[in-house]
């Protein structure tokens, strides 16, 4: 299957804090349960699904801070969704079509192209980043920060990472006159395993992290 790594989204304002409760307490297994003495006084514990619920409840999803325009509120959304209908060979009625995708974000429409892979997970979200392309990387930045990337983070941590991957890639581009690639987001028109096509996926992962990160977003490693 290899590494996705799917951004999450960030907590309401005033969540903050119960954001990352509930995160230590559902990926480290740590929810409470209720004892004998506390079922007789009717003291009762949320379940794992209900702080799950709870978790989703109060988070702002990363397709608003990529500023994806939405089926049923945005002109370019809509202009997109009736050319998907105009596509199809078998029509609904145009009316419960946009029923259907009423809410749709449009990924591939998003403002923030940071947020917004071109080495991306197939049958995925298209803001997944394929992880699984910084395992070709290892030559040029080390098992270290390639082995990282399996590490589901929150905001702060993401920054960080994303942070080191740049400064590493940013070396690398400096002894090799390679700064071009920092700023151009497709790939490379250069074999894969080149030290270009390496040097890419670096630079396109830290971006993705940076971005993420410093707007409170962290990543899950789905592996």
């Amino acid at each position: 299957m290899g590494l996705d790594m799917r951004p999450m989204g960030k907590p309401k304002p005033g969540f903050e804090r119960r954001f990352v409760d509930i995160f230590e307490l559902v990926t480290k297994d740590k929810i409470p349960q209720s004892s004998f003495l506390d079922k007789l006084k009717g003291k009762k514990y949320p379940t794992r699904d209900e702080l799950l619920q709870e978790w989703f409840a109060n988070q702002i999803q990363t397709y608003e801070t990529i500023k994806a325009p939405r089926v049923g509120r945005d002109k370019e959304a809509y202009e997109w969704i009736k050319n998907k209908y105009n596509e199809l060979e078998q029509k609904p009625p145009l009316a419960q079509f946009l029923k259907e995708h009423d809410g749709y974000y449009v990924i591939e429409l998003a403002k923030e192209q940071d947020g917004v892979p071109v080495y991306i997970a197939m049958g995925q979200d298209e803001n997944v980043f394929r992880g699984q392309f910084l395992q070709d990387c290892i030559d040029i930045i080390g098992e270290d920060l390639v082995n990282e990337a399996w590490e589901t983070k929150l905001a702060n941590e993401t920054l960080d990472y994303g942070n080191r991957l740049m400064a590493v890639a940013d070396k690398i581009a400096k002894e090799r006159n390679l700064e071009y690639l920092k700023t151009q987001r497709l790939p490379p028109d250069s074999d894969e395993g080149t030290i270009e096509s390496k040097l890419h996926i670096v630079y396109s992962l830290a971006k993705w992290l940076i971005f993420y990160g410093k707007n409170g977003h962290g990543y899950e490693a789905d592996f």
